[in-house]
């Protein structure tokens, strides 16, 4: 069954991937091949984000299970650009995006010296921690250094910005990705307009406790938090209906 698992993973045939899952609960999802491989890691390799799905749903999956030479499925994913894979591992709280292979190579290192701009691009949208790695790490090189003997400059751009404003950054890489749309304006409308009669946007409980208004902002996305900052500075209520429209308005320039 295990031979049939992996090679169904590494074919990409997701129906029989599927079933052998489904059908048996205590089945090995973290076993091994010849190569030392787990089926996660094939999929990430080779890009198999449907299978990857399913393969991190499963309750027995060991996310970060190294292979030789000590890489994790999420390394793979990260020297292969396979970006929609990447994609589904940052959203996994389980996985350690920053862990070393035997080499001492970073997967941000790996995604840099390749090329993968959009692997980097999304991974700096997503929140998750962005190691470079220090001067003499990998080879005599961080990230960034690594991306600059290997040419890739669009890559060294990015990098550069990240390390001067990561904040400034992200709110711009997510934009260029269309992660704040009208639909996500919507929800957070709609979010702080249920959240009381009146928004009280600078106004306490006490000295030290925000209002509902804050408390709630500091759950939402950074480019959605700006809009407190915004209207703090120029509003302390906003009621009713003006501001549904108000937010709206906000989180759709932003």
């Amino acid at each position: 069954m295990e031979a049939k698992f992996l090679r169904a993973a590494r074919k990409g045939t997701v129906e029989k991937v599927k079933e052998i899952v489904r059908n048996d609960p205590s089945f090995n999802v973290n076993c091994l091949d010849a190569e030392d491989k787990t089926a996660l890691s094939h999929a990430c390799e080779d890009g198999r984000d449907s299978i990857v799905s399913i393969l991190l749903a499963h309750p027995g999956i060991d996310v970060n299970l190294r292979k030789s030479p000590g890489c994790t499925p999420f390394m793979d994913a990260c020297a292969r650009g396979r970006t929609s894979c990447v994609r589904l591992l940052l959203k996994d709280s389980r996985v350690r995006v920053n862990e070393a292979d035997s080499w001492c190579r970073l997967p941000l290192w790996i995604a840099a010296s390749e090329g993968h701009v959009d692997v980097i691009k999304w991974w700096i949208a997503s929140g998750r921690e962005v190691l470079f790695g220090r001067p003499g790490d990998t080879y005599g090189t961080n990230a960034l250094e690594g991306a600059r003997l290997q040419g890739k400059v669009e890559v060294v751009t990015l990098l550069e910005r990240f390390q001067a404003n990561p904040e400034e950054t992200r709110r711009a890489v997510r934009v260029e990705l269309g992660l704040v749309d009208a639909l996500a304006a919507e929800m957070f409308a709609m979010v702080v307009f249920v959240s009381d009669g009146l928004l009280h946007i600078k106004n306490l409980v006490d000295s030290t406790t925000p209002g509902r208004f804050l408390m709630i902002a500091s759950q939402l996305p950074l480019e959605l938090q700006m809009c407190f900052r915004v209207v703090g500075s120029a509003k302390e209520i906003i009621s009713g209906k003006d501001s549904e429209a108000a937010f709206k308005s906000l989180a759709q320039k932003i």
